[in-house]
């Protein structure tokens, strides 16, 4: 079995319980996930089978979507309602809704991000999530993320202290902490704040249409019916040139290709034959201006 399972990850389970489930499903150890989720977090993740695991790291790097809800006046300590409560500040008055939008608006583009304390970023060697169960804060690297749209999916006049949660749209770059964004939007607004949910809505070109539950994946197993999607959908996203059998016997073996004209700016190529599969993928050779050269061979057989 080849090619990418969309699976639509349930709450209360990691990323690793997935693919291990998975794994005991296809019967099949060559098993990988495209861009860990919290156990907290629920929806699209896609899930790359055989072959298809050479090119989990492209679809890890691509845009990923989420709808979420952000509670304004209460911190935690792992930036959503899973965390013990560590700072409160009710609402005073209203943040009406023209407000929040322009703070909203502050967060589109390019921004910085200092990635929280409950994660899986290394520091010294060692996960930031590890530092945070002994009780020790240490200094976090800045990151710049990109966050292509951003918006409120409700409709209300204003936010008070009994009313103090708004839900949104988030379409962001690889590595963006969603409910570090909710922290730091309270931040703006004078307050503190957390995350109290998150769903994630897109992976890529995956979307929650695509998506199936282990109780689906379990039934068409047993129907005979599971069909997976081709593991260039992973990557459609990026140039794709066509190459005829001759070349293709050639790009197999690894050899350097002159960039066509007109691709001199692509940062990376999908090269296809004559059955649009994937041979490999190529990238600018570092060293000789023109050339190109394969980052990954996906089919050398």
């Amino acid at each position: 079995m080849e090619g990418i399972l969309p699976l639509w990850k349930p709450r209360g389970m990691t990323s690793h319980d997935c693919v291990f489930k998975i794994r005991k499903l296809l019967k099949t150890k060559k098993v990988g996930h495209t861009g860990t989720l919290d156990p907290d977090v629920d929806g699209v993740l896609p899930i790359c089978v055989g072959r298809a695991t050479k090119v989990a790291e492209y679809l890890t790097e691509s845009q990923k979507a989420y709808e979420g809800e952000v509670t304004i006046g209460t911190a935690t300590t792992t930036e959503d309602a899973s965390g013990e409560v560590v700072e409160k500040k009710p609402i005073i008055g209203q943040i009406t809704i023209e407000e929040l939008k322009e703070v909203l608006h502050g967060f589109h583009g390019e921004i910085t991000q200092v990635p929280p304390m409950f994660s899986a970023v290394k520091v010294n060697g060692k996960r930031l999530y590890e530092f945070a169960r002994q009780g020790i804060e240490v200094e976090r690297p800045e990151r710049t993320i990109t966050i292509y749209e951003f918006k409120l999916l409700d409709s209300f006049d204003f936010l008070d202290h009994n009313n103090n949660s708004f839900r949104f749209f988030v379409k962001a770059s690889k590595g963006t902490y969603v409910r570090t964004l909710a922290v730091d939007i309270g931040k703006a607004l004078g307050y503190p704040a957390h995350m109290s949910n998150l769903t994630r809505v897109a992976s890529g070109s995956f979307t929650s249409e695509d998506c199936l539950t282990f109780e689906e994946i379990q039934e068409r197993l047993e129907k005979g019916e599971l069909e997976l999607f081709p593991l260039e959908r992973a990557i459609s996203h990026l140039t794709k040139l066509k190459i005829n059998e001759k070349l293709e016997m050639q790009v197999k073996n690894g050899q350097v290709l002159s960039i066509p004209e007109g691709y001199e700016n692509e940062k990376r190529f999908v090269l296809l034959n004559n059955n649009n599969d994937c041979v490999a993928i190529y990238i600018p050779h570092p060293t000789k201006q023109g050339l190109m050269k394969p980052e990954k061979v996906i089919r050398n057989t």
